[in-house]
């Protein structure tokens, strides 16, 4: 796969595991090492901006396939995620963030498929980081501009209709949950979902190859099973990289919603 692992010295499996994902320096740029997967992340902002801009050029009241891809991926994202989570009020100013959050996401997901390239980018949590941070400060900047930094403050930590002596209990668990703790699931679910996956099909990959070369028709047997496994996890993996663009997304904009709502 990406990782180029291979059954290696002596003949012997080496198994896949993190070191899998450390890949060397395509080229030195200034003394500074660009890999594989920093190629891909502007490769895919090159597709992105190339895609939205022949869908969008030239458009025709009767779209052509370009054009209505275009539109169903935008509506997509404009009425199920950004005007059902936010509200009809404010969330045509977010469509645009939320739109290419998900096409940023989903084409570099994909890429693990893909022949050659075959290396999700978000595998590497130095890579998801970013995206969480940006959308943290996205819904809490929305927050401080809708209530204020002090009724933000209260709004987030504070649920309405609840007050007493609770609320020394409820007012650190909800500081901690909607301030501290959103970014670090948003970074964990999308970094583990592509890690492991990525690091299963490496695994039906080269341990599918160590098996067909071993010289034992037995193992053989094993290895053409293997192969055929990971395809089968490759098409599942087709699903999950789709999902973990959507609920990233999803969850962007439903803390978008909630800093912008009236009531915690």
């Amino acid at each position: 796969m990406g990782s180029g692992i291979v059954a290696a010295e002596g003949g012997g499996f080496h198994a896949p595991g993190p070191g899998s994902f450390e890949l060397p320096p395509v080229f030195e740029l200034g003394g500074f090492g660009v890999t594989k997967p920093m190629l891909l992340l502007v490769l895919s902002a090159v597709l992105i901006l190339g895609f939205t801009i022949a869908a969008s050029r030239n458009a025709q009241l009767v779209p052509g396939r370009l054009q209505f891809a275009g539109e169903a991926v935008y509506g997509f994202v404009r009425n199920n995620l950004a005007r059902d989570n936010i509200g009809s009020e404010h969330y045509m100013k977010f469509v645009p963030y939320l739109f290419s959050l998900f096409l940023f996401i989903l084409v570099n997901n994909y890429y693990g498929i893909f022949p050659l390239l075959q290396f999700p980018s978000f595998s590497r949590i130095g890579f998801v980081i970013p995206l969480a941070i940006i959308s943290w400060l996205v819904y809490v900047g929305t927050g401080v501009w809708k209530h204020g930094p002090l009724g933000y403050l209260k709004h987030a930590t504070m649920p309405s209709g609840v007050g007493g002596p609770i609320l020394l209990l409820l007012v650190p668990l909800e500081f901690f949950s909607n301030i501290l703790v959103r970014p670090v699931t948003l970074t964990l679910r999308l970094f583990g979902n592509m890690f492991a996956g990525h690091l299963l099909l490496i695994l039906f990959a080269t341990g599918g190859a160590a098996l067909l070369t071993s010289g034992n028709l037995l193992y053989g047997g094993v290895g053409i099973l293997s192969f055929a496994l990971g395809i089968g996890v490759s098409f599942l993996e087709m699903l999950v990289m789709f999902l973990q663009a959507y609920v990233f997304t999803l969850l962007s904009s439903m803390y978008i919603g909630e800093a912008l709502a009236d009531e915690h």
